[in-house]
């Protein structure tokens, strides 16, 4: 089917604008759009994609919304797409942390982050368990969550191990079910080694030129950036615990409570959560060299986290209906969602521990290391907050912006009154 430029401009540029609420929403979105509104893809053809998209690290709504540009009309309808998906929430996000740049130390923007952050803490509790219900349905994977979870929690093992770990284990599990042989790919634009390479020095060469120019800074950022788009399996909430361990305390460009206030802004603008990323360069750039930095660090950011969703996509969507057929790649997906379970559950715990208390005691024994709340400290006002969030999510099924309002607006009367 061949759609105009128009069409692709309006419909994607749709989708970019009113894709909020995760990528749960984003994909129905895509759904009701690509499929049941217009027929431009099949249902076959939406979930063996979205199958492909799960397999990859990085936002799979945006990988998803790309294939099917690509599917329309090859490498520039997936361009198109892509970026329809990224550039609307990543204006948002320019504007919201340059903005919490200059203003984020005020009282009152404090209180009313203590809202925002009492309601993110209900948020990633609710992605653990849609993503818990629909993905540990053998013991194997309950063993798997349960792993992951005390490997990242009591021993700091870094996240892309656990990943490499759980997918190991998953292929080797797998049960051939059917043969394996190989089914020609579906037009291919280009070479696969061709494609691989076009994108993997569009993605790496800005790198490579501010290494090669001294930019230290800049250099580090991309370098991160670049490897946390490698690592990114089960979306911004599975990676947000190690992308957090490496900002605060390896880097030092972020607080651990920045970095939570960067989630819940992201949890407010359309497109990918992964934009947290963005938030996080804007913000360590302004730090080190002010506005001008700060947007140079945030489209570089932007760069090395999206460019290699491209390589992703253009490289193995000919290949998707062969992919599909293999059942150690599957054995493999199942095991990392798994682990991804665990290591959300994780950050549920951090962002509770640190929603809540105002001091947290460090406790080692050998390998084993884990954060003990001080009791005295806790937090009343953010407790009753996220009591108040997890009934209007979870029971009233309000939508999200809605209760990030409300409870914002809620923690900032409750400081003006004690004020």
């Amino acid at each position: 089917m061949l759609v105009s430029t128009r069409d692709l401009f309006h419909v994607f540029g749709r989708i970019g604008l009113l894709s909020f609420g995760g990528p749960a929403a984003q994909i129905a979105l895509m759904h009701k759009e690509l499929v049941d509104d217009r027929n431009w893809l099949t249902e076959q053809q939406f979930l063996n994609a979205l199958s492909f998209c799960m397999l990859l690290p990085g936002p799979e709504a945006m990988q998803l919304a790309t294939y099917a540009g690509w599917r329309l009309r090859g490498t520039f309808g997936g361009l198109i797409a892509g970026l329809l998906f990224v550039i609307p929430g990543a204006i948002f996000i320019l504007t919201l942390a340059l903005g919490y740049a200059y203003f984020g130390s005020l009282p009152f923007i404090q209180a009313l982050f203590l809202g925002v952050k009492a309601t993110v803490l209900v948020i990633v509790l609710q992605a653990f368990l849609k993503i818990g219900n629909k993905a540990l349905k053998t013991r194997g994977h309950w063993i798997v969550a349960a792993l992951a979870l005390l490997g990242i929690f009591l021993l700091n093992l870094p996240f892309p191990l656990i990943i490499i770990a759980a997918a190991v284990w998953g292929a080797l599990r797998a049960r051939p079910t059917e043969i394996e042989t190989p089914l020609p790919p579906a037009h291919a634009s280009a070479p696969l080694l061709q494609t691989i390479t076009i994108w993997g020095v569009i993605w790496l060469t800005p790198v490579f030129v501010l290494w090669a120019t001294g930019a230290t800074f800049l250099t580090e950022v991309g370098l991160f950036f670049s490897k946390l788009a490698v690592v990114t399996f089960g979306g911004a909430y599975a990676v947000l615990a190690y992308m957090t361990q490496e900002v605060v305390n390896d880097y030092a460009w972020l607080t651990t409570a920045e970095m939570i206030d960067a989630l819940g802004l992201a949890e407010t603008t359309p497109g990918p959560l992964i934009l947290v990323t963005e938030f996080v360069g804007l913000l360590a750039g302004f730090r080190e060299g002010g506005i001008g930095m700060a947007l140079a660090a945030g489209v570089l950011t932007l760069w090395v986290t999206f460019t290699p969703c491209f390589l992703w996509i253009f490289a193995g969507a000919p290949y998707i209906d062969a992919l599909s057929r293999k059942p150690r790649l599957t054995g493999a997906l199942h095991a990392i969602t798994a682990a991804v379970v665990g290591v959300i559950l994780n950050l549920s715990i951090w962002f509770a521990l640190h929603v809540f208390f105002a001091k947290l005691n460090p406790i080692a024994f050998g390998p084993i290391a884990f954060l003990m709340p001080d009791i005295k400290s806790l937090n009343i006002t953010a407790l009753i907050l996220a009591m108040i969030a997890m009934g209007a999510l979870l029971k009233l099924k309000r939508s999200l912006p809605e209760v990030l309002a409300m409870n914002a607006i809620l923690a900032l009367l409750i400081s003006l009154s004690v004020t």
